[in-house]
C-alpha cells in the first residue's frame, strides 16, 4: 500500500518521523473501521444517485470497501502509522484495490464530516449494547428481588440503624437507579442520531449532494442543520460519557453494598465462590475482589468525562486536531461500562443471602422506634412530642441494655401513659413493615407489586 500522505500536495518536504509518530491515530481509532466504510458506502451511493459519480466509479468503490472490510474482519489488513488514522489508511488501500475510482470517494466530504459520523454511528452502537447490558442486569435483580420481598433487613441512614426494610425492596432501590440509566442513554441517543455527512469541512459543499439519502442509508434520523455545529459538535459524545460515569456511579454503590454486606462483620450475604478471590498469604480468604474492582472503575469513567470536558472547553469553531483525543476516553468508557453490566448480570443471580443474620441485624439499633412515635401520634400526641417520649424510652432501653421492643408494658407506661397493650403490634419488624403498604413502600405485598411494573417497563425496552 502506498503510505504517501493523501494531502502531500502542498508540502516540500516529508513530515519528521517524531511528529509522524506522535499525531498517528491509527491504532487505536482503527476501531472504527466498520463504520467509516459503512459510512463511505452511503456516500458513494448518495454521489451516484446524484450525478457526481458514475455507475462503474460506484460499483468499484463499493466493491473494494467490501474487499477492505473482508481484510480487516480477517485481522489481514494492513495498517500504517504514516496514513495517520483510520480513514487515510482504507481510502489508501481503496485506491491501491481499484486506481482511479478510489480517489473520487472523498468528493464532496472532509476527514471532519468523516470522523464526525463515524463516532455518531460509534456511540450509538454502544448506547445499544449498554442498553441491553442494563437489561439484563435488572432481569436478574428482579428475579432477586422477588426471592426476597419478605426478608427483613436493616435499612440504614449514615451507615446506623434506622428502620427495618425488606431486602427485596432495597434490591429494587437498585433496579430504579438502573432504569434511570436506562432512560438516560435512550434519552442521549435521540441526540447522537444525527448526521453530519455533508458538512465538508466546516462550510457544507458546492456539489450537489442529498444529505436525507445518505443519513436515511446509516439509519440517522435527521441531518445536522449547521455544518460549522456539525464537524465540531462532540456534545454527543460528552453527553453519552457523562451517562455512562452516572451508570457507574450507579453500579459502585451497588458494589459498595455487596463488599459491605460480605464483610465478616456482617455476613448477610455470599457473593458465590465464582465471583470471589483468595488472598495470597491468607488462606482463609474470602475477597469480593468483582465488587471492588466495579467500584474501582467507577473512576475511569468520571476521569473520562473531566477529560473530554477539558478537551472541548477552549476549543474555538470549526474542527481542531484536538479532537482525536476523544476517541480514548469514549472507548474506555463504553468497555469499562460494558465489561461491570456483564460482570455483574452473572453475579447478582448466585448471591445468597442470609435471612436469619439480616434478621437479627433489624432487631438491633430500636429500629422501630419510628413506628412508636406514630403510634403515639395514632393515639393523639404531637409528633414532636411523641419524638421526645421514645427518645427517652430508647435512652432508658439502652440503660437496661435492652432493645426497645424487649421493653416491658409497665415500663413503657412509666415513660407515657398513652401507651398501651397493642404497642407490641407495632414495634415488631412484621407490625413495621407492614405497616408501609403503599407505593413505594417496603411491604411485600408493594414488593411483589413493584417487581411486575418494573418487569412491565423492562418489556417496553
Amino acid at each position: 500500500m502506498a503510505t504517501e500522505k493523501l494531502w502531500g500536495g502542498r508540502f516540500d518536504s516529508s513530515t519528521d518521523a517524531a511528529v509522524e509518530a506522535f499525531s498517528a491515530s491509527e491504532h487505536f481509532d482503527r476501531r472504527l473501521a466498520q463504520y467509516d466504510i459503512a459510512g463511505s458506502k452511503a456516500h458513494a451511493c448518495m454521489l451516484h444517485a446524484c450525478g457526481v459519480i458514475n455507475d462503474a466509479d460506484c460499483q468499484a468503490i463499493i466493491d473494494g470497501l467490501e474487499t477492505i472490510l473482508g481484510e480487516i474482519s480477517e485481522d489481514r489488513f494492513q495498517w500504517h502509522a504514516a496514513l495517520e488514522d483510520v480513514h487515510m489508511n482504507i481510502e489508501a488501500r481503496l485506491t491501491e484495490l481499484i486506481g482511479e475510482p478510489g480517489k473520487k470517494l472523498h468528493t464532496a466530504r472532509s476527514r471532519n464530516d468523516q470522523v464526525a459520523t463515524d463516532l455518531r454511528l460509534f456511540v450509538r452502537d454502544a448506547i445499544d449494547q449498554l442498553c441491553t447490558d442494563v437489561t439484563g442486569l435488572q432481569e436478574s435483580l428482579l428475579i432477586l428481588a422477588e426471592r426476597e420481598a419478605a426478608t427483613v433487613m436493616p435499612g440504614l441512614t449514615h451507615m446506623q440503624a434506622a428502620q427495618p426494610v425488606t431486602c427485596g425492596h432495597h434490591l429494587l432501590a437498585w433496579n430504579a437507579m438502573l432504569e434511570r440509566d436506562w432512560q438516560r442513554l435512550g434519552d442521549c441517543r435521540g441526540r447522537v442520531n444525527i448526521s453530519p455527512l455533508g458538512s465538508a469541512a466546516l462550510a457544507g459543499t458546492g456539489f450537489p449532494i442529498d444529505r436525507q439519502m445518505s443519513a436515511q442509508a446509516l439509519g440517522f434520523d435527521s441531518v445536522s442543520t449547521n455544518s460549522l455545529d456539525a464537524v465540531s459538535d462532540r456534545d454527543f459524545v460528552i453527553e453519552f460519557c457523562a451517562a455512562a460515569a452516572l451508570l457507574q456511579v450507579h453500579l459502585s454503590r451497588m458494589a459498595e453494598e455487596m463488599v459491605l454486606w460480605a464483610s465478616e462483620s456482617c455476613r448477610f450475604v455470599d457473593l458465590g465462590d465464582a465471583f470471589c478471590t483468595g488472598s495470597s498469604i491468607m488462606p482463609q480468604k474470602k475477597n469480593p475482589d468483582v465488587a471492588e474492582l466495579v467500584r474501582g472503575k467507577s473512576g475511569r469513567a468520571i476521569g473520562n468525562l473531566v477529560s473530554l470536558l477539558v478537551l472541548m472547553k477552549g476549543q474555538p469553531l470549526a474542527y481542531n486536531r484536538d479532537n482525536q483525543e476523544d476517541k480514548e476516553p469514549l472507548f474506555d468508557s463504553v468497555d469499562t461500562a460494558h465489561a461491570c453490566l456483564k460482570v455483574l448480570g452473572a453475579m447478582v443471580p448466585n448471591m445468597i443471602f442470609d435471612r436469619e443474620r439480616l434478621r437479627e441485624a433489624a432487631q438491633r439499633g430500636h429500629t422501630t422506634a419510628t413506628d412508636l412515635a406514630d403510634y403515639l401520634v395514632r393515639r393523639g400526641m404531637a409528633f414532636r412530642d411523641a419524638h421526645e417520649v421514645v427518645g427517652k424510652a430508647v435512652r432508658f432501653a439502652e440503660t437496661q441494655q435492652l432493645q426497645l421492643p424487649a421493653l416491658s408494658l409497665e415500663q413503657l407506661r412509666d415513660i407515657c401513659a398513652h401507651i398501651d397493650n397493642d404497642v407490641f403490634d407495632v414495634l415488631t419488624l412484621e407490625g413495621s413493615i407492614s405497616s408501609r403498604d403503599h407505593t413505594g413502600g417496603t411491604a411485600p405485598g408493594q414488593v411483589h407489586k413493584a417487581v411486575a411494573a418494573a418487569r412491565q417497563a423492562l418489556a417496553a425496552h
